[in-house]
């Protein structure tokens, strides 16, 4: 049974999309608060295709690459419709697996679609003339703060413009506030703030063409630098996803830093927190220096085994390419959009009531202009397990500096790829 729709209905809704979607069934793998959004798209996706099943299942982030990874590499076996895929791990897809996702175009992708995305977005996702996925979230990096730790400190998030300032505010707010750090990083499982802060400082594990390492140049050394001087000030206290989570609602941390994604978690995951938590830009390494950077961000993929390309298509034109169905995504659980007409969207500069009022997603969005882009590469995954071990020992005082142990870092990189290390 197929959908009936005019064709006019169906040029609106699609774009250039073949001329009928499929009915049917389509399944999309994805989760945390990215799939509850997904879920939330549902209703709007089936006022127009009422005879297009979608379910969400909501796997995990680790699992959902791991499976998916072993789908492919098992001829496609046992995967869904739509895979979610992390813009950074993206390539380690396309490399290993060429044939396991749709070519959008062949569904109908022009180039007037593709440049409704930043090139940021649509870097790792494009390889030669073939458009593997459509852009989705993005992650530009703010300051989760709370709003009563820093008044109680007498700390203006204002003032606080390089993180020498965000060092000092956070001895104070500690002091203030006995039992509450003034931030965490993932230093057991991730190297999330060195990504953030070498990606604001213009620096990378890789060359933008991604055929050099990059890691050891000196805005990653500095930036190295400045999360040792953090951790040894004593104002961060490692903790994995759970943990931060954990302490957002127990009131014992006073800053988190993430990508703009991050606002959903924190205004479902702790609800009680309504009213305290506020948002700033990013600190810098100097007083006049960039304050914006992304991290994160996803995309949806077509899988070549799908049974309903056409249908799922037509979903991913809905949910990434319509502002309805990306502010949808942003007014629920605060995934960013990538589509650069929704961030004209009313909704974007309203003041948000569990921010204490403050347009949030104005502020957020305002520095993706500014971001330098970050190229993943297929080689990504090799990397970031070689510099999270590289960071443990540098921070346990095992380097003498960042230099040397970033020059470790690249080293190793360089075994485990065969690429040269930049000059």
């Amino acid at each position: 049974m197929r959908i009936t729709l005019t064709c006019a209905a169906l040029a609106l809704a699609l774009g250039s999309a073949p001329a009928f979607a499929q009915s049917g069934e389509i399944t999309i793998w994805s989760w945390n608060i990215a799939a509850s959004s997904l879920k939330a798209t549902i209703k709007g996706f089936n006022k127009q295709f009422p005879d297009i099943k979608v379910t969400v299942q909501d796997l995990g982030n680790n699992p959902t690459y791991d499976k998916s990874i072993a789908g492919c590499a098992a001829g496609g076996e046992g995967l869904p419709d739509i895979v979610t895929i992390e813009n950074g791990e993206a390539e380690n897809y396309w490399s290993q697996f060429p044939d396991c996702f749709v070519d959008l175009h062949t569904l109908g992708y022009t180039a007037e679609d593709q440049a409704r995305f930043p090139d940021f977005k649509r870097t790792e996702l494009e390889v030669e003339d073939k458009a593997y996925a459509m852009p989705w979230d993005s992650g530009p990096v703010a300051m989760y703060y709370r709003r009563d730790f820093y008044e109680k400190a007498g700390v203006d998030p204002a003032s606080i413009k390089t993180w020498d300032d965000f060092i000092a505010a956070g001895k104070k707010i500690q002091e203030a506030n006995p039992g509450v750090k003034m931030t965490n990083a993932d230093f057991n499982g991730d190297s999330e703030f060195f990504r953030m802060i070498a990606n604001e400082q213009g620096c990378a594990y890789f060359a933008a063409d991604g055929q050099s390492i990059t890691v050891n140049q000196p805005a990653c050394v500095a930036s190295m630098t400045k999360i040792k001087e953090m951790n040894d000030a004593g104002i961060i206290t490692s903790a994995d996803w759970s943990t931060k989570i954990t302490n957002n609602t127990a009131g014992t941390v006073a800053t988190q830093m993430y990508g703009g994604w991050y606002e959903g978690t924190i205004r479902t995951e702790s609800p009680d927190g309504s009213g305290k938590w506020g948002v700033y830009l990013m600190p810098s390494l100097t007083a006049d220096g960039p304050r914006a950077a992304n991290l994160g961000g996803s995309s949806l993929a077509i899988t070549s085994v799908s049974n309903n390309k056409e249908a799922a298509y037509a979903y991913l034109k809905y949910s990434l390419a319509t502002n309805e169905g990306q502010i949808t995504m942003l007014k629920g659980f605060g995934l960013v959009p990538s589509l650069i007409s929704a961030l004209d969207d009313p909704y974007v500069s309203d003041g948000q009531p569990y921010w204490g009022g403050q347009a949030v997603w104005k502020d957020i969005l305002g520095t993706l202009p500014k971001v330098v882009p970050s190229r993943g590469t297929p080689f990504q995954s090799d990397a970031e397990i070689i510099v999270r071990a590289v960071q443990t020992k540098y921070l346990g005082g095992g380097y003498p500096d960042a230099k040397a142990a970033l020059d470790d870092a690249a080293s190793q990189i360089a075994s485990a790829t065969g690429l040269p290390v930049a000059e």
